[in-house]
Protein backbone atom coordinates (compact mmCIF):
# COMPACT_ATOMS: atom_id res chain seq x y z
CA UNK A 1 0.00 0.00 0.00
CA UNK A 2 2.88 2.27 0.83
CA UNK A 3 4.63 1.62 -2.39
CA UNK A 4 1.13 2.48 -4.29
CA UNK A 5 0.97 5.93 -2.67
CA UNK A 6 4.96 6.80 -3.34
CA UNK A 7 3.58 5.93 -6.92
CA UNK A 8 0.16 8.01 -6.43
CA UNK A 9 2.08 11.45 -8.07
CA UNK A 10 3.43 9.49 -10.89
CA UNK A 11 0.56 7.20 -12.06
CA UNK A 12 -1.48 10.81 -11.93
CA UNK A 13 1.23 12.80 -13.68
CA UNK A 14 1.16 10.26 -16.77
CA UNK A 15 -3.05 9.94 -16.55
CA UNK A 16 -2.35 13.82 -17.15
CA UNK A 17 0.05 13.79 -20.04
CA UNK A 18 -2.39 10.96 -21.64
CA UNK A 19 -5.19 12.82 -21.24
CA UNK A 20 -3.59 15.59 -22.46
CA UNK A 21 -2.50 14.09 -25.68
CA UNK A 22 -5.69 12.80 -25.88
CA UNK A 23 -7.18 15.79 -26.06
CA UNK A 24 -4.93 17.30 -28.67
CA UNK A 25 -5.30 14.00 -31.02
CA UNK A 26 -9.36 14.20 -31.11
CA UNK A 27 -9.10 18.54 -31.61
CA UNK A 28 -6.21 18.52 -34.67
CA UNK A 29 -8.76 15.49 -36.64
CA UNK A 30 -10.72 18.25 -36.19
CA UNK A 31 -9.36 20.44 -38.50
CA UNK A 32 -10.10 18.70 -41.12
CA UNK A 33 -12.67 16.10 -39.89
CA UNK A 34 -16.16 17.46 -40.21
CA UNK A 35 -17.73 15.07 -36.98
CA UNK A 36 -20.79 13.69 -37.55
CA UNK A 37 -22.21 12.83 -34.49
CA UNK A 38 -21.52 14.92 -30.96
CA UNK A 39 -22.07 13.85 -27.20
CA UNK A 40 -25.01 16.09 -27.23
CA UNK A 41 -26.53 14.38 -29.93
CA UNK A 42 -25.87 10.81 -28.13
CA UNK A 43 -26.79 11.85 -24.87
CA UNK A 44 -30.08 12.98 -26.50
CA UNK A 45 -30.37 9.60 -27.68
CA UNK A 46 -30.21 8.05 -24.37
CA UNK A 47 -32.64 10.13 -22.66
CA UNK A 48 -35.22 9.46 -25.34
CA UNK A 49 -34.38 6.27 -25.58
CA UNK A 50 -34.83 5.85 -21.47
CA UNK A 51 -37.91 8.12 -21.97
CA UNK A 52 -39.23 4.92 -24.21
CA UNK A 53 -39.14 7.74 -27.12
CA UNK A 54 -36.53 7.02 -29.68
CA UNK A 55 -35.09 9.87 -31.32
CA UNK A 56 -34.09 10.60 -34.79
CA UNK A 57 -31.19 12.94 -35.01
CA UNK A 58 -31.36 15.53 -37.72
CA UNK A 59 -27.74 16.60 -38.78
CA UNK A 60 -26.57 18.22 -41.86
CA UNK A 61 -23.17 19.63 -42.50
CA UNK A 62 -22.93 22.97 -44.53
CA UNK A 63 -19.65 24.91 -44.53
CA UNK A 64 -19.19 28.24 -42.92
CA UNK A 65 -18.59 29.94 -46.36
CA UNK A 66 -21.90 28.74 -47.66
CA UNK A 67 -24.21 30.32 -44.70
CA UNK A 68 -25.24 34.06 -45.36
CA UNK A 69 -22.94 36.71 -43.44
CA UNK A 70 -25.64 37.62 -41.36
CA UNK A 71 -25.92 34.29 -38.99
CA UNK A 72 -22.60 33.80 -37.68
CA UNK A 73 -22.60 37.27 -37.17
CA UNK A 74 -25.86 37.43 -35.09
CA UNK A 75 -24.70 34.73 -33.12
CA UNK A 76 -21.18 36.33 -32.51
CA UNK A 77 -23.21 39.46 -31.10
CA UNK A 78 -25.67 37.17 -28.51
CA UNK A 79 -23.38 34.18 -27.46
CA UNK A 80 -19.49 35.72 -27.55
CA UNK A 81 -19.50 39.27 -28.66
CA UNK A 82 -15.09 39.02 -27.82
CA UNK A 83 -15.29 35.97 -29.96
CA UNK A 84 -11.78 36.67 -31.81
CA UNK A 85 -10.34 38.75 -29.42
CA UNK A 86 -10.13 36.20 -26.71
CA UNK A 87 -8.27 32.99 -26.52
CA UNK A 88 -11.22 30.96 -25.00
CA UNK A 89 -12.15 32.42 -21.84
CA UNK A 90 -13.88 35.94 -21.62
CA UNK A 91 -13.07 36.19 -18.21
CA UNK A 92 -15.28 39.51 -17.84
CA UNK A 93 -18.45 37.35 -19.31
CA UNK A 94 -17.59 34.98 -16.81
CA UNK A 95 -17.46 37.50 -13.72
CA UNK A 96 -20.80 38.90 -14.46
CA UNK A 97 -22.39 36.01 -14.60
CA UNK A 98 -20.94 34.47 -11.36
CA UNK A 99 -22.30 37.90 -10.31
CA UNK A 100 -25.46 37.59 -11.61
CA UNK A 101 -25.77 33.43 -10.44
CA UNK A 102 -25.13 35.01 -6.95
CA UNK A 103 -27.70 37.11 -6.37
CA UNK A 104 -30.14 34.96 -7.68
CA UNK A 105 -28.92 32.26 -5.70
CA UNK A 106 -29.07 29.46 -8.55
CA UNK A 107 -27.45 29.57 -12.52
CA UNK A 108 -29.38 31.95 -14.10
CA UNK A 109 -26.86 33.31 -16.30
CA UNK A 110 -24.17 31.72 -17.86
CA UNK A 111 -20.43 33.24 -18.96
CA UNK A 112 -19.32 29.97 -21.83
CA UNK A 113 -17.48 31.43 -24.61
CA UNK A 114 -18.50 29.85 -28.33
CA UNK A 115 -15.49 27.89 -27.67
CA UNK A 116 -16.42 26.21 -24.31
CA UNK A 117 -20.18 25.70 -25.31
CA UNK A 118 -18.40 23.68 -28.66
CA UNK A 119 -16.03 21.95 -26.40
CA UNK A 120 -18.96 20.67 -24.56
CA UNK A 121 -21.48 19.75 -27.44
CA UNK A 122 -18.54 17.83 -29.26
CA UNK A 123 -17.04 15.85 -26.10
CA UNK A 124 -19.39 16.41 -22.89
CA UNK A 125 -22.48 16.69 -21.77
CA UNK A 126 -24.76 19.35 -20.34
CA UNK A 127 -24.63 17.99 -16.76
CA UNK A 128 -22.87 20.10 -14.20
CA UNK A 129 -20.07 19.39 -12.30
CA UNK A 130 -16.94 20.39 -11.39
CA UNK A 131 -14.61 17.61 -13.22
CA UNK A 132 -16.79 18.53 -16.49
CA UNK A 133 -15.99 22.25 -16.47
CA UNK A 134 -12.50 21.28 -15.39
CA UNK A 135 -12.10 19.04 -18.34
CA UNK A 136 -14.25 21.84 -20.47
CA UNK A 137 -11.48 24.10 -19.53
CA UNK A 138 -9.01 22.02 -20.93
CA UNK A 139 -10.37 20.93 -24.23
CA UNK A 140 -11.13 24.75 -24.94
CA UNK A 141 -7.44 25.53 -24.29
CA UNK A 142 -6.85 22.94 -26.68
CA UNK A 143 -9.17 24.07 -29.67
CA UNK A 144 -7.93 28.02 -29.25
CA UNK A 145 -4.29 26.91 -29.58
CA UNK A 146 -4.88 23.84 -32.32
CA UNK A 147 -7.98 25.80 -34.59
CA UNK A 148 -8.36 28.70 -36.29
CA UNK A 149 -11.04 31.28 -35.51
CA UNK A 150 -13.36 30.03 -38.44
CA UNK A 151 -13.24 26.74 -37.78
CA UNK A 152 -14.30 27.17 -34.45
CA UNK A 153 -17.31 28.82 -35.02
CA UNK A 154 -18.02 26.86 -38.49
CA UNK A 155 -18.31 23.23 -36.07
CA UNK A 156 -19.94 25.19 -33.75
CA UNK A 157 -22.72 26.56 -36.02
CA UNK A 158 -22.91 23.32 -37.28
CA UNK A 159 -22.85 21.42 -33.59
CA UNK A 160 -25.38 22.76 -31.16
CA UNK A 161 -28.98 22.10 -30.63
CA UNK A 162 -31.67 23.92 -32.59
CA UNK A 163 -34.58 21.46 -31.50
CA UNK A 164 -35.82 18.44 -30.27
CA UNK A 165 -33.14 15.47 -32.46
CA UNK A 166 -31.89 19.09 -34.59
CA UNK A 167 -28.54 20.08 -34.90
CA UNK A 168 -26.65 22.39 -36.66
CA UNK A 169 -27.95 26.00 -38.88
CA UNK A 170 -28.76 23.42 -41.75
CA UNK A 171 -31.20 21.48 -40.05
CA UNK A 172 -32.76 23.84 -37.58
CA UNK A 173 -33.62 26.53 -40.68
CA UNK A 174 -35.35 23.48 -42.07
CA UNK A 175 -37.06 22.61 -38.73
CA UNK A 176 -38.12 26.48 -37.95
CA UNK A 177 -38.81 27.72 -41.22
CA UNK A 178 -38.59 25.17 -44.39
CA UNK A 179 -35.74 26.15 -46.04
CA UNK A 180 -32.03 25.90 -46.24
CA UNK A 181 -29.90 27.76 -44.36
CA UNK A 182 -28.03 29.57 -47.67
CA UNK A 183 -31.76 31.05 -47.81
CA UNK A 184 -32.05 32.43 -44.55
CA UNK A 185 -33.15 36.46 -44.17
CA UNK A 186 -31.39 38.75 -41.80
CA UNK A 187 -34.56 38.26 -39.48
CA UNK A 188 -34.98 34.53 -39.28
CA UNK A 189 -31.10 34.35 -38.91
CA UNK A 190 -31.84 36.88 -35.33
CA UNK A 191 -34.54 34.24 -34.70
CA UNK A 192 -32.55 31.41 -34.69
CA UNK A 193 -30.18 32.55 -32.98
CA UNK A 194 -32.33 33.45 -30.08
CA UNK A 195 -33.19 29.96 -29.75
CA UNK A 196 -29.44 28.84 -29.13
CA UNK A 197 -30.47 29.33 -25.14
CA UNK A 198 -32.95 26.79 -24.77
CA UNK A 199 -33.40 25.08 -28.25
CA UNK A 200 -35.99 22.49 -27.08
CA UNK A 201 -38.44 25.08 -25.25
CA UNK A 202 -38.17 28.66 -27.15
CA UNK A 203 -40.11 28.78 -30.15
CA UNK A 204 -40.06 31.12 -33.43
CA UNK A 205 -42.98 32.92 -32.58
CA UNK A 206 -42.38 33.00 -28.89
CA UNK A 207 -42.59 36.54 -27.68
CA UNK A 208 -39.67 36.52 -25.83
CA UNK A 209 -37.71 35.16 -29.07
CA UNK A 210 -38.93 37.67 -31.18
CA UNK A 211 -38.16 40.57 -27.97
CA UNK A 212 -34.65 38.79 -28.44
CA UNK A 213 -34.29 38.55 -32.20
CA UNK A 214 -35.18 42.08 -32.71
CA UNK A 215 -32.33 42.95 -29.96
CA UNK A 216 -29.63 41.33 -31.73
CA UNK A 217 -30.85 42.70 -35.29
CA UNK A 218 -30.25 46.32 -33.99
CA UNK A 219 -26.98 45.38 -32.75
CA UNK A 220 -25.85 43.95 -35.92
CA UNK A 221 -27.20 46.58 -37.84
CA UNK A 222 -29.87 44.57 -40.10
CA UNK A 223 -33.23 45.36 -40.29
CA UNK A 224 -35.98 42.99 -38.87
CA UNK A 225 -37.13 41.99 -43.16
CA UNK A 226 -33.36 42.67 -44.71
CA UNK A 227 -32.17 40.10 -46.63
CA UNK A 228 -28.73 38.17 -45.99
CA UNK A 229 -25.64 39.82 -48.21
Amino acid sequence: MLRFLKRLPLLLGLYLLLSVAVTVVQVAVLAVHNPQTTAFMRQRAREAKAAGKPLAVKHTWIPLKDMPKVLPKAVIAAEDETFYEHRGFDWQAMREAWEVNEKKERVKRGGSTITQQLAKNLFLSSKRSYVRKAREAAITWVMELVLPKDRILELYLNSIEWGPGVFGAEEGARYHFGISARRLTAKQACILTAIIPAPRRYRPSGPYVQRRAAQIARIIGYGSESSPP
